[in-house]
């Protein structure tokens, strides 16, 4: 059996992927070329059953849904860099700059100061193998 039926298999909408998230979720989400913007819709839709899910991000480019005023108390934003997408919130303190080194990001993730409880990570296609990088 080759790779492709269970590849297919496990593809889903982008609300199907966001349904997973629960309040006090903390996520994190790839950003930069790879922003899920998408994903950041299809959250924003589910506001008014969500609350206090933060979202640490490296940097978020383009449109955000999820830092203007009417998502406080939905979401928050964890930046580690900030760039023109939270820039706003977080000088109106509606969202959190942590500034660190990009080699520190790891170790955070790893020894719990920075938990996540779901990561939307940007993967290649499969290759002919199946893998994903």
């Amino acid at each position: 059996m080759g790779w492709i039926d269970p590849y297919r298999g496990k593809v889903v909408s982008p609300e199907e992927a966001v349904s997973v998230v629960k309040s006090g979720d903390r996520i994190y989400m790839s950003g930069n070329a790879a922003t899920p913007y998408v994903l950041l819709d299809a959250l924003a839709e589910r506001k008014d059953e969500l609350r206090d899910v933060e979202l640490t991000h490296l940097l978020l480019l383009g449109k955000d849904p999820l830092s203007g005023p009417g998502m406080a108390g939905h979401f928050r934003h964890r930046s580690l860099f900030v760039g023109p997408a939270d820039r706003k919130a977080v000088h109106e303190g509606r969202a959190d700059y942590v500034p660190v080194f990009l080699n520190e990001i790891p170790g955070l993730f790893a020894s719990g100061i920075l938990p996540i409880d779901v990561a939307v990570v940007h993967t290649s296609r499969p290759d002919e193998h199946g893998f994903l990088s």
